[in-house]
């Protein structure tokens, strides 16, 4: 389903718009399409207002003409269109995979998780799956970093523009992780780092993220939550079925 349903109430008086997707990619990194194309699709799709958030690491050099790009289709289209990046949480003290490129172009920065943060570099889920196996980690302790990191993460991007936080704890799921194993007081945290670095929270369609339990706590502790379609691909932005789902 597209954004014909514009609005789904989500509890408590709170709505999420789905005519605003937080969080699509193109060609420049993870996506396949053009930024025009991706516009073209999201018009389609009977969106208002996009969010470009393609993946950035030390090495990016193309922020510029990315940049560039997004201004140009603003001139050509009635959507609101907004520059933003996702960047990773690399190490537990919420340090981030900064491109060395100037970030004064950007209007919002999408913060994630991808693989376990480490002094030494992050880990990848398959490392964190045997050691997991193994009894070097245990669940509880994979679930603390995480959440700590994301926090530590979102308190140093919030300092330059404003924050989302992508597919939060998605690197649980793909470990055989059940959210369920976060104690209250792990969420609590979580929900108290958005709050206070003003950061909204993607429900992310590719990644089925959060889960249904995860939207429903952050919900109730009043963080704000919008719609990500996370589209690699023109034809996936503004369509959504988990979101209505959950």
């Amino acid at each position: 389903m597209g954004a014909e349903q514009e609005i789904i109430v989500v509890g408590r008086g709170r709505t999420l718009d789905l005519t605003a997707d937080a969080h699509v990619h193109t060609g420049f990194a993870a996506g396949r399409d053009s930024v025009g194309v991706v516009v073209s699709a999201a018009d389609r799709a009977g969106l208002t207002a996009v969010t470009f958030a393609d993946q950035v690491a030390r090495d990016t050099t193309w922020l510029p003409a990315y940049a560039d790009a997004v201004r140009r289709a603003r001139r050509r289209t009635e959507l609101t269109l907004r520059i933003a990046a996702e960047v990773e949480v690399v190490r537990p003290d919420g340090w981030l995979a900064w491109p060395s490129a100037d970030l004064g172009h950007l209007e919002a920065l999408s913060v994630a998780v991808t693989r376990l943060p480490a002094e030494g570099g992050p880990i990848g889920p398959r490392e964190v799956r045997q050691a997991l196996a193994a009894g070097v980690l245990s669940e509880e302790r994979v679930a603390e970093i995480v959440v700590d990191a994301t926090v530590r993460g979102l308190e140093r991007a919030s300092r330059y523009v404003p924050t989302q936080l992508a597919r939060p704890l998605s690197l649980l799921t793909q470990v055989g992780i059940d959210d369920s194993v976060l104690s209250d007081e792990v969420l609590d945290h979580l929900a108290d780092g958005c709050r206070n670095t003003g950061t909204a929270v993607e429900i992310s369609e590719a990644w089925r993220s959060p889960s249904p339990r995860m939207v429903g706590r952050l919900r109730d502790a009043g963080v704000p939550l919008v719609a990500a379609s996370d589209a690699r691909y023109a034809a996936e932005v503004g369509h959504w079925q988990y979101l209505l789902r959950v």
